[in-house]
């Protein structure tokens, strides 16, 4: 019987085949969805800022950031046997959830995330094979490392399967 696991915000979780990973509300948060094909071991971050260097005491909580959360996340997963040279990503959220009046961009979380993201993904040379990003909706989703499956809900909108 396979279970789903459960992730908070500014958390992460890894899990093996049949067992997938799921996350409530992405709205400005990113879902990293990241798998090792061959062994299906997967895991999934909910990140809620890009930047660990721009907080102070962000050593409290490295999930919460995309570049201190993803290099934990692929720790946890080459501890459980996944081998880093084959991980894929997929990833979710960045959605634009208030709109503010300014051309100053730290009011686009969202955005900033899902670039900070992508960037730390890159210089982990992790290929990102699909993305739901952006809109102005919130997101839940889950992430089955067994297909690679990332499937997404949002309120009013059809199921979508990335």
């Amino acid at each position: 019987m396979s279970e789903i696991i459960k992730v908070g915000m500014a958390d992460l979780k890894t899990c093996i085949s049949p067992d997938g990973v799921t996350t409530l509300g992405l709205g400005s948060c990113v879902g990293i969805a990241l798998r090792d094909p061959v062994t299906k071991i997967g895991g999934l971050a909910h990140i809620m800022l890009p930047d660990s260097t721009a907080i102070r005491n962000s050593s409290q909580n490295i999930a919460k950031f995309a570049d201190t959360g993803i290099v934990e996340l692929v720790n946890q997963m080459e501890k459980l046997g996944a081998n880093k040279a084959r991980l894929e990503a997929k990833i979710a959220g960045g959605a634009t959830m208030f709109q503010f009046n300014t051309n100053n961009g730290t009011m686009m979380i969202g955005e900033r995330n899902v670039e900070a993201s992508k960037q730390k993904l890159a210089e982990l040379n992790i290929p990102v094979l699909a993305q739901d990003t952006g809109a102005n909706y919130g997101r839940t989703v889950t992430y089955y490392p067994e297909t690679g499956e990332f499937h997404i809900r949002a309120v009013g909108k059809a199921q979508t399967v990335i």
